[in-house]
């Protein structure tokens, strides 16, 4: 493993996307529990990769969900219905992640939903170049409906109580803290700890970042990352 600022995380994370060559645009699942901070890490790969001249799509499993009337047949605090039930795996696939794979024709939407309507979306169809890059965050991207939908696979790992306060300060707005810990003790860190258990992300990420300490992440490259990369990339200590 190896610590570093997190610009540099971030630029060795931009390092490894340009190491992978594909002849489609490239999926890149940023996984990880809620409340680890995939979101902010791709905005910020994002603009990492857009000053590097790459065409950057962002996208994120908040937009694939099912309609609130449908993702509760199992009550609104089941961590069995938060893992089945949530996600349009079947919509991610056909809209965005096998248009831009390599038997696709590059024409994909963002989403399907709106999580601030809760309503279903069909935006317009735009056509990604070649080398484009999907940026995509969300939570259980390991599960076996999509593990080889991508082809950068990134792990953001953080403590699963650490998410508790995260998530607390983050919802104070528009939630009480009973609220927040009510979902994440009975909902959302069990049905983490169904995927671990079930799905081991870990063992399937190509690259985890350890998001404990956001200003100092932990850095760690998978061995079989390197040896299926251009460039190997293997656990080292960052520049000085």
């Amino acid at each position: 493993m190896a610590h570093g600022a997190r610009d540099e995380v971030l630029g060795r994370l931009a390092e490894a996307v340009g190491s992978v060559a594909v002849a489609h645009p490239m999926r890149v699942a940023i996984d990880g529990p809620p409340a680890a901070g995939k979101t902010t890490l791709a905005d910020e790969l994002a603009v990492v990769l857009r000053a590097q001249g790459r065409d950057v799509i962002r996208a994120t499993i908040d937009d694939f969900l099912f309609p609130r009337a449908q993702r509760y047949p199992r009550g609104e605090y089941s961590a069995e219905g938060c893992y089945f039930d949530t996600h349009d795996h079947e919509a991610l696939k056909r809209v965005l992640l096998d248009p831009l794979g390599p038997d696709g024709d590059r024409r994909f939407q963002h989403a399907v939903y709106d999580p601030t309507t809760d309503t279903v979306v069909s935006p317009p169809v735009a056509t990604a170049p070649t080398d484009a890059v999907l940026l995509f965050d969300g939570v259980f991207l390991m599960r076996p409906e999509l593990i080889d939908r991508w082809d950068l696979r990134v792990f953001v790992s953080v403590a699963l109580e650490a998410t508790v306060d995260r998530a607390v300060v983050r919802e104070s707005r528009v939630s009480s803290r009973a609220d927040v810990e009510r979902r994440w003790r009975e909902r959302y860190i069990p049905s983490q700890q169904l995927y671990d258990a079930t799905v081991r992300p870990t063992d399937h990420a190509d690259i985890i970042v350890h998001n404990d300490d956001p200003r100092q992440p932990v850095w760690e490259t998978l061995d079989r990352f390197a040896s299926r990369s251009e460039r190997p990339h293997s656990r080292s200590s960052p520049r000085r």
